[in-house]
């Protein structure tokens, strides 16, 4: 699941995402205001986005959400079944799954909260799901167009920072995160995605090994 070129570089991005994520839990543990970093940002307030952005981030939100999520992933999953890539359906499912299965216990153990203490809010599952959905896309899609090294690289660090951007400025402009939840749920998914792609090579190559 993840090109040979361009798995070195990926595993160490994924390395290097961990720290962020644990850095600003530790600085944020507990916390139910925003943070010095949040405060070099705008914080919209729940009624400061107007029309259309209002609309734009709520449609943006609802991919984030278990309805949209649930349809995305669905959707991806049979696009692999009808090119007939197991392996990808797999790793969609995978991938997806345990990123937000990460920033749900992150969330528990980081206990940060915004609007009330049963908001939970870093990091962002929202910004984790849909970066790690980009993530995937973008790596079963390096292959069959024939990118190299470099091209693959920018595709997939491409295809993350955009959708982390746009559904972060989702979350901020509802007043749903911080924008360091935002920071937080986008490493979560690039350090959990390689390795889940990892696992599930190895897992396949293993497999294939014990069937000769």
């Amino acid at each position: 699941m993840l090109p040979p070129p361009l798995r070195a570089r990926l595993a160490l991005i994924a390395v290097i995402a961990v720290l962020p994520v644990v850095v600003l839990g530790f600085m944020y543990a507990g916390h139910s205001q925003s943070g010095a970093v949040d405060r070099w940002f705008v914080q919209p307030t729940d009624d400061s986005v107007g029309q259309p952005w209002r609309g734009i981030a709520l449609a943006t939100d609802f991919l984030g959400e278990p309805a949209g999520a649930a349809v995305l992933v669905v959707a991806a999953v049979a696009a692999c079944l009808l090119r007939r890539r197991p392996r990808a359906a797999v790793f969609v499912v995978a991938a997806t799954g345990l990123t937000v299965v990460t920033a749900t216990l992150l969330k528990f153990l980081v206990g940060r909260t915004i609007h009330g203490p049963e908001n939970l809010s870093y990091p962002s599952g929202h910004t984790a799901f849909f970066t790690a959905l980009a993530l995937v896309a973008a790596l079963l899609a390096t292959g069959p167009l024939g990118l190299g090294r470099t091209a693959g690289a920018l595709l997939v660090l491409g295809a993350a920072l955009v959708a982390g951007i746009a559904m972060g400025w989702a979350q901020v402009a509802l007043g749903a995160h911080y924008p360091t939840d935002i920071l937080g749920g986008w490493c979560t998914a690039v350090a959990v995605v390689p390795v889940t792609g990892l696992l599930v090579d190895r897992v396949a190559v293993s497999g294939a090994w014990k069937r000769r």
